[in-house]
C-alpha cells in the first residue's frame, strides 16, 4: 500500500494580523486584490461561459466532449493563477490539486476523457468563475468608493471582503486531496482485487488441468484397457487396476492440496491457530506458531491472513536457508497483526520475485500494510497488518 501523506491548512497559519486604523502592508495587499477582482473576474466569466456554451452546443457531435475536456483543463490552469494571486495578496496557502494524468498514463483516450469530464477540481473552478463576476463588481465598487468616502473604516471593510474571498478560495479552489487520493486508491485497489482474482482462477485452472485432470484421464484410459484384458489376461488386468488405484490416491492428494491452497477445511472449522499450525507442520524448517486472538475475525480477513502466512512460510522453505522460523498473530485495537520471522540469510526484497509484491498488493487492496525487514545475513522479519472486522453470526442450520 502506498504511503498516504496528508496536508492540513491551519487557520492560525493563514490568519492576517489584526486590523488597525492605519493602513499596513497586509491591508494594501487586500485592497489591491479586491480591486483586481473585477478584471480577473471578467476574463474568467467570459472564458467559462464561452467554454461551457460552445462545448455544450457541440456535445451532440464527436468534438463536443473532447472540447469540453480541454476546456476543463484550461479552467484548472485559471484556478492555478487564482490560487497564486490569493497566495501572494491574501496569504492563503492552498495546495495544488493532483494533476489529471495524460491519455497514455490513463490507459487510453477514452479513460482520459472520462476522468477529465468528471474532474471535481475543474468543475469547482468553473463554478468559481461564474460566481466571481458579481462578486468582483461588488468588491471593486465598494473598495474604490471607500478610498474616497470610507477612508476611516476602509481597513475593516477591506478585511471583511478579503475574508470572504479567502473562504471562497479555500472552498472552491482547494484540491480536496484526501477525497481525491482516497478515490484513486480505491480504484487502484479494485483493479488489484480483480487482477488477483483472475490470477487465482488461472492458477486453479492450471493446477487442475496439469495435475488431477491429467491423472484422471490416465486413470480412465487404464481402466478401459484393464476391462478389455479382464477375460484374456486376468493377471495383467489386475496389475493395471492396481496401478489405477495408485493413480486415484495421487489424484485425491492433489485435489486435497489444491483445496487446501484455496481455503482449507481446517481454517473453516477450527480457525487460524489450527490452520497455521498445519501449514507450519509442512514447512521444511521448524516453525513456532503463536496465535493470540480474542475471537475469530471475519472470514475474508481470516482467509487473507492464512494465505499471507502460507506464502511466507513457502518462501522460508525455498529461499531463506533458515534453521528455524516463527509465526505470531495477535490483535492490536482495530488491526490484526502478523509477524513471520526466520534466521536465514536475509536479503529478501518485495520486488525480488519471491511473491512478496503480490502479497503487498493483496494486503493493500483491503487497507493493509506489508513491511519487510531483511538485512543481508541476519534473517528476515515480515510484518503484516490487516483491518480487524468481527465475524458475522453464522446462519442457523436446519
Amino acid at each position: 500500500m502506498t504511503a498516504r501523506m496528508h496536508t492540513t491548512d491551519h487557520a492560525g497559519d493563514d490568519r492576517p494580523p489584526p486590523v488597525r486604523p492605519a493602513f499596513d502592508a497586509v491591508t494594501w495587499k487586500e485592497i489591491v486584490h479586491l480591486l483586481v477582482n473585477l478584471p480577473v473576474a471578467v476574463v474568467g466569466f467570459v472564458y467559462t461561459v464561452s467554454m461551457v456554451g460552445v462545448s455544450g452546443g457541440l456535445a451532440v457531435t464527436a468534438v463536443g466532449l473532447p472540447l469540453l475536456a480541454c476546456g476543463l483543463f484550461l479552467s484548472r490552469q485559471l484556478g492555478r493563477l487564482d490560487r497564486a494571486r490569493a497566495r501572494v495578496l491574501l496569504g492563503v496557502r492552498v495546495d495544488e490539486p493532483t494533476p489529471i494524468p495524460g491519455p497514455k498514463r490513463s490507459g487510453g483516450f477514452f479513460p482520459w476523457l472520462w476522468t477529465s469530464l468528471k474532474d471535481p477540481v475543474a468543475w469547482r473552478t468553473v463554478l468559481y468563475g461564474l460566481v466571481r463576476l458579481p462578486w468582483g463588481v461588488l468588491t471593486f465598487t465598494v473598495v474604490l468608493t471607500g478610498l474616497f468616502v470610507l477612508w476611516p473604516v476602509l481597513p475593516y471593510v477591506t478585511r471583511l471582503l478579503a475574508d470572504a474571498d479567502r473562504a471562497m478560495v479555500r472552498g472552491l479552489l482547494s484540491p480536496s486531496d484526501d477525497l481525491e487520493r482516497r478515490i484513486a486508491e480505491l480504484e487502484t485497489d479494485r483493479t488489484v482485487v480483480v487482477d488477483t482474482s483472475a490470477a487465482d482462477l488461472r492458477r486453479i485452472e492450471r493446477d487442475l488441468h496439469d495435475g488431477a485432470q491429467a491423472r484422471l484421464v490416465a486413470l480412465a484410459m487404464g481402466l478401459g484397457l484393464a476391462k478389455e484384458k479382464l477375460l484374456a489376461d486376468p493377471e495383467g488386468a489386475a496389475a493395471m487396476v492396481d496401478e489405477a488405484h495408485g493413480e486415484v490416491k495421487l489424484a485425491l492428494q492433489e485435489l486435497r492440496d489444491l483445496a487446501r491452497g484455496i481455503h482449507p477445511a481446517v481454517l473453516t472449522d477450527r480457525g487460524l491457530d489450527a490452520a497455521l499450525s498445519s501449514v507450519a507442520a509442512r514447512c521444511l524448517v521448524p516453525v513456532k506458531v503463536a496465535v493470540d486472538l480474542p475471537a475469530r475475525p471475519a472470514e475474508a480477513i481470516e482467509g487473507i491472513a492464512y494465505f499471507v502466512v502460507s506464502e511466507l512460510l513457502q518462501n522460508v522453505s525455498k529461499h531463506a536457508a533458515a534453521r528455524g522460523a516463527a509465526v505470531e498473530v495477535w490483535r492490536a485495537g482495530p488491526r490484526l497483526l502478523i509477524r513471520v520471522s526466520d534466521d536465514g540469510r536475509g536479503g529478501a526484497r518485495p520486488e525480488g520475485g519471491s511473491g512478496m509484491a503480490g502479497l503487498a498488493e493483496r494486503l493493500g487492496a483491503v487497507d493493509g500494510v506489508f513491511v519487510v525487514d531483511s538485512p543481508e545475513g541476519r534473517g528476515t522479519v515480515v510484518t503484516a497488518e490487516l483491518p480487524w472486522r468481527d465475524r458475522s453470526a453464522a446462519p442457523p442450520r436446519h
